[in-house]
Order: structure tokens, then C-alpha cells, then sequence
């Protein structure tokens, strides 16, 4: 029965084998650490960027966020609802994702509506993401009205 593979010898495959994970996943994560401080500044590999982005309450920047809603609603979901006023925006963070990407500012407000209901909108503000890369690009979600839940849960994809 010497062929035999028993209970010890079983035991000791799987012990052996979560030594080795755990050392492989230990290196990896060092590694990929060391990368992430290696990595310089979007600023210092691409040209176009600057690091800096428009305040979230930039006027145009809500103006486009108003226009993009209506157009959204009026052609896609065939809705007359519109965005007619913003309070309390405020800054939920600046390149929370790391020096290296690309630099985004995230955003938080209220959104008052045509339908006399305020919404919390959620949006970030990403450098040189415009059309054709000209400009600030805005990605935007509305805490309830993302039906085809592009943004879910509640649009923490458009946030930090």
C-alpha cells in the first residue's frame, strides 16, 4: 500500500500547496506595491496633462451636466424631466485613484428637478476626457434615475 496516497500525506500536499500560495501572493503584492511607488505623475509621462481640473461647481460644468440629462432623457427614455437647479456641491475628493492616472476631481450635490424632487447627483471631472480629447470630460450619475444601472449601486461608479 506504499502507492497509496493516506490522510497525512494528503494533508501535508494541501499544506505545502497553501504555503506556496500564500508566499506567490506575497511577492505579487510587493511587487505591484513597488510599482505603484515607482509610478510617476500623469504630469511627468504625458504631455497634454497639467494636473489640473475645474472646481465642481463650475459653471460650465453643470451647465453640461443639465444638458446631457435633458438630452439623455428627451431622446432615450422619452421623459420631460429636467434638471433646473444644483445646491450643495462639494468636492468628494482629487485623484483618489492615484497620481498616476489620469487626474479627476469628484463631485457631490443635490440636483433640484422639474418634478419638484431633489435627487443627490454624483460626478467626477477628468482632465483632457472632452470630446476628442479637448477640454474636461464630465461623468455624471443621478442617485435613482440610472435605469439602466450604468452607475450601480446607487451611481458609486461615477464617485470615488
Amino acid at each position: 500500500m506504499r502507492g497509496t496516497p493516506g490522510v497525512g500525506q494528503a494533508w501535508a500536499r494541501a499544506a505545502a500547496g497553501a504555503l506556496f500560495a500564500r508566499f506567490a501572493l506575497g511577492a505579487a503584492t510587493a511587487a505591484a506595491q513597488s510599482t505603484l511607488e515607482d509610478s510617476p505623475p500623469a504630469e511627468f509621462r504625458i504631455l497634454p496633462y497639467s494636473g489640473l481640473t475645474p472646481y465642481c461647481a463650475d459653471p460650465n460644468i453643470l451647465a453640461r451636466i443639465v444638458s446631457d440629462f435633458a438630452a439623455r432623457e428627451a431622446w432615450y427614455w422619452n421623459s420631460p424631466l429636467a434638471i433646473v437647479n444644483f445646491e450643495g456641491v462639494a468636492e468628494a475628493g482629487v485623484r483618489n485613484n492615484g497620481l498616476s492616472y489620469i487626474p479627476r476631481r469628484y463631485c457631490r450635490g443635490r440636483a433640484l428637478f422639474n418634478d419638484g424632487v431633489g435627487r443627490e447627483v454624483v460626478y467626477n471631472i477628468g482632465e483632457g476626457l472632452g470630446f476628442i480629447g479637448a477640454g474636461p470630460g464630465v461623468t455624471w450619475c443621478i442617485v435613482g434615475l440610472d435605469p439602466n444601472h450604468a452607475f450601480s449601486p446607487h451611481c458609486r461608479a461615477a464617485g470615488p
